[in-house]
C-alpha cells in the first residue's frame, strides 16, 4: 500500500481588492447597502476582469520556502500556510497589481495622475536607477482601520490626509469629520463631499499612498512620489501590496501570532478603489449642441443611477482645462 501524507493548511491571510464602480448602487456606497445585496453584489464580482495580481519573484521563493500556497480569487488573493509553519516576524511578502483591462482607467478615481517611467544615470556612483511615478504602496504596516472590535476592517491604505497645497483633481482629503474629494486642481480647488463622517466610509486608495522617493546622493531628476523599479518591481506595476508578518503597534494587522504561526483568525486586508465622479452634460444626438448639465459631479457606477436622467457609460471622460489646470471632469451623454 502506498504511503499517504496529509498536511493541514491554514489560511495565513486574504487580500480583497474591491472597486466601487462595480459595487456601489448609484450614490449609495457598497458598505451602506443591505447585507443581502452586498452578498449578491460580491457573488457577481470578479477583480480578475480588470486587474492582474501576482507575487514578486522574491516572494514566490519565500512562499515556497515556508511551503505556503498562493491562489488568486474573484475578490483578490489568498495565501495559506502549513499548520506547522513558523514564519519570522520580519518576513515581507510583496505582490504586484497590474492592469488587465485598460477601461479601468476611465472609471477609476486618481488615474489622471501621470505614471511616467524614469531611467536616470547617477554620475556619482555610475548606477542607472529606474522609477515609476505615482504608484501606491499599500502596506499592513501603515494601513488604517475602520470600526471597532470584533468587526474591525483592515485597510491597506494609509489614513486619508488633510488637504495639501499640491493636491490635484480627485485627491481625497479629510476636513474635520468629513471626507471630501477635489473636483479641480489647486490652486483654489473646488470640492465635493463624499461623506459627512469619514469614519463611516472605507479608506479608499488615495494620493498619499504613493510614497515619497528619496533618491541616492547625486541623482537628479527623480519623481517626487512613486516606486523604484527592479527585477522584482516591473514596469507594469499599477500598485504594490507589501505585507509584513508582524505589525508591532497594531497586532490586528499581523498575520502570524507571537510564536510565528498562522493566526486562529487570519486577517482579511482590504484595498478599495474609488469610482470616478464626473459632471454629466447632455448633448443633442443630432446637432451635438448641449441641452443641460447636472449641477454637481455624480459617481459613475455599473449598478444604479446617481442622476435622474440617462447615466453615462463607464467609457471616456473629458477633462476641461484652463491652461494646465483641470477645472472639472465631464461625461458627455448624447440623447
Amino acid at each position: 500500500m502506498a504511503e499517504r501524507i496529509t498536511s493541514l493548511y491554514r489560511r495565513l491571510f486574504e487580500v480583497r481588492l474591491l472597486h466601487h464602480y462595480w459595487l456601489d448602487e448609484g450614490t449609495t456606497v457598497f458598505d451602506q447597502i443591505s447585507n443581502a445585496r452586498k452578498a449578491a453584489r460580491l457573488f457577481g464580482y470578479d477583480v480578475r476582469a480588470f486587474l492582474d495580481l501576482r507575487p514578486t519573484a522574491a516572494t514566490e521563493n519565500g512562499l515556497r520556502a515556508y511551503r505556503c500556497v498562493y491562489r488568486n480569487t474573484a475578490l483578490g488573493f489568498i495565501v495559506g500556510a502549513p499548520a506547522s509553519a513558523i514564519i519570522p516576524a520580519d518576513t515581507v511578502f510583496t505582490f504586484i497589481v497590474s492592469i488587465a483591462s485598460g477601461q479601468v482607467y476611465d472609471y477609476t478615481s486618481l488615474t489622471l495622475r501621470p505614471r511616467r517611467l524614469y531611467e536616470l544615470l547617477n554620475t556619482a556612483d555610475g548606477i542607472t536607477y529606474r522609477y515609476k511615478e505615482d504608484v501606491p504602496v499599500l502596506s499592513n504596516l501603515t494601513g488604517a482601520t475602520r470600526g471597532v472590535a470584533p468587526t474591525v476592517a483592515l485597510f491597506l491604505s494609509r489614513e486619508i490626509p488633510v488637504a495639501a497645497a499640491d493636491d490635484q483633481v480627485e485627491s481625497l482629503v479629510r476636513s474635520g469629520n468629513a471626507l471630501l474629494q477635489l473636483t479641480s486642481d489647486n490652486p483654489a480647488a473646488t470640492t465635493q463631499t463624499i461623506g459627512v463622517q469619514a469614519s463611516d466610509l472605507p479608506v479608499f486608495v488615495h494620493q498619499a499612498d504613493a510614497p515619497d522617493i528619496v533618491p541616492p546622493a547625486g541623482l537628479v531628476g527623480a519623481p517626487a512620489r512613486g516606486v523604484q523599479l527592479s527585477a522584482d518591481i516591473e514596469d507594469d506595476a499599477f500598485a504594490i501590496i507589501s505585507l509584513t508578518a508582524v505589525r508591532a503597534d497594531n497586532d490586528d494587522f499581523s498575520f502570524v501570532d507571537a510564536a510565528g504561526a498562522a493566526k486562529a483568525t487570519p486577517p482579511v486586508y482590504q484595498v478599495r478603489f474609488k469610482n470616478r465622479s464626473t459632471v454629466w452634460t447632455y448633448l443633442d444626438k443630432a446637432t451635438r449642441a448641449p441641452n443641460s448639465t447636472e449641477a454637481n459631479p455624480l459617481p459613475l457606477t455599473f449598478f444604479g443611477n446617481a442622476g435622474t436622467k440617462q447615466k453615462p457609460s463607464g467609457g471616456f471622460v473629458k477633462a476641461d482645462m484652463t491652461g494646465t489646470k483641470v477645472t472639472r471632469l465631464v461625461s458627455e451623454i448624447y440623447v
